[in-house]
């Protein structure tokens, strides 16, 4: 980046991917060396362009992402050790800082942007600041027992204030920066044993009113914002037996039409619900883009199973296209890259066959990674990744790595050559 001839290629990007006539001049970069420098807040400019842009059209401006991961997602994970009371004197910052990673900064998203980036998710957990809650067991019908969170046994819905103005911070940092924020439900789904949203029907009539009482309280904080922010309803939902790549693989016959129809059916309620909610909340919710996932956030990838593409066939749209996008998460061995260049292909050939031509809306690749590698061997997977997504118009936003731990306190890149492989197909 501190290379001269970098700069005429970067000033590029940033036009390609910003056409927003609104968007603030940039900020003056940062001192490296001085973490206590942070460029000033400006008030996020809540007035609603005169013609709101349809996901579409977002999902292409946002060009290459980031995700801003381990930070206010961290939480206990297990029942053993999790935090029950959600008012308590824990402050925001503890959380936030509790997975190892520094207290957020506006400054580390100028670097982004400043980079080339335009799109930033910001991934929330929420069930640590949400009333009290009960911890019963749940009993799955392979005989094993195991604790979960029963969504009908807590007392209270609403979010402590302190999270929720911290969580509005972030995301004012992001939209300030003029990039595009993805704001979710991370968390409170998946495997471990406090996720509270479960992709079944039995899950969805017991967390129901929680789920709607949580997304009218974030649609209502962030009502007035613009088009640059989307909702994303929830992140990897899994069936009551946690299973990934499609419902049921996690039964004792590795597949249950009966349990994984019930899951389908779960997540597209969920899905429902959340558009419902928000869309009801009134203001610049009325139109703004939201984001559903499929089933685990699966994106039908492999052959070894003829079920693998269920998450993507099952899915239901909520309304009709417009301002509705779809998101999957996509992982891979960097150090395999040159034998998965094939399935790379067909990841993003099924996501146009069973996403964007079935159902007509765009998609964002959530998270994607290339798992444990060095910033050289992710290089050369993520440049290839990172063009095809440029290619078909799929925005992807990348999990951590690009900035961590310390180096987001400065802030500064932990892995330079993988930032420079993923913007160079925007910079060209």
């Amino acid at each position: 980046m501190k290379r001269l001839l970098l700069v005429v290629p970067i000033l590029l990007a940033l036009a390609a991917c910003d056409s927003d006539p609104l968007r603030r001049e940039p900020l003056e970069p940062v001192t490296p060396q001085d973490p206590t420098v942070v460029p000033p807040v400006t008030p996020t400019d809540p007035d609603k362009p005169a013609e709101w842009e349809d996901a579409a059209t977002a999902v292409r401006n946002m060009c290459a992402g980031w995700n801003l991961g381990n930070s206010l997602v961290a939480n206990s994970g297990d029942l053993d050790n999790m935090w029950i009371e959600a008012y308590s004197d824990r402050k925001p910052a503890t959380y936030e800082t509790a997975w190892g990673q520094p207290v957020t900064t506006r400054a580390l998203f100028h670097m982004f942007k400043e980079a080339g980036f335009n799109a930033i998710r910001i991934p929330v957990t929420w069930y640590p600041h949400m009333g009290k809650v009960t911890v019963t067991t749940y009993h799955a019908d392979d005989g094993e027992w195991r604790g979960r969170w029963n969504p009908s046994t807590w007392t209270g819905y609403d979010i402590d204030p302190a999270w929720m103005a911290r969580v509005k911070e972030v995301v004012d940092y992001v939209i300030d920066e003029g990039m595009y924020c993805i704001l979710n439900v991370h968390h409170d789904t998946g495997a471990a044993s406090t996720a509270w949203l479960v992709a079944d029907e039995a899950g969805y009539k017991a967390a129901e009113a929680r789920y709607q009482a949580l997304w009218q309280q974030i649609a209502d904080t962030f009502k007035d914002y613009g088009e640059k922010l989307l909702f994303e309803s929830y992140n990897e939902m899994l069936d009551p037996y946690d299973s990934w790549c499609f419902a049921s693989f996690a039964t004792p016959a590795r597949y249950d039409a009966a349990v994984a129809a019930s899951a389908y059916q779960g997540i597209n309620s969920y899905a429902k619900l959340f558009v419902e909610t928000v869309r009801a909340s009134g203001g610049n919710n009325a139109v703004r883009n939201l984001v559903v996932n499929t089933y685990g956030a699966c994106s039908g990838d492999g052959t070894w199973n003829n079920h693998l593409k269920d998450p993507l066939s099952s899915l239901v749209l909520p309304e009709e296209p417009g301002h509705i996008a779809v998101e999957v998460h996509s992982y891979w061995e960097a150090v395999k890259f040159e034998e998965q260049k094939a399935d790379i292909d067909r990841l993003f050939s099924n996501l146009d066959q069973y996403l964007v031509r079935r159902l007509g809306v765009p998609v964002i690749i959530g998270e994607w990674g290339g798992g444990e590698a060095t910033d050289g061997e992710t290089a050369r997977f993520a440049g290839y990744f990172s063009q095809k997504a440029h290619d078909t118009g799929i925005a992807a936003l990348m999990w951590m790595g690009l900035s961590s731990e310390a180096d987001r306190a400065v802030p500064a890149w932990t892995m330079p050559l993988t930032k420079d492989a993923i913007l160079k197909p925007y910079l060209q």
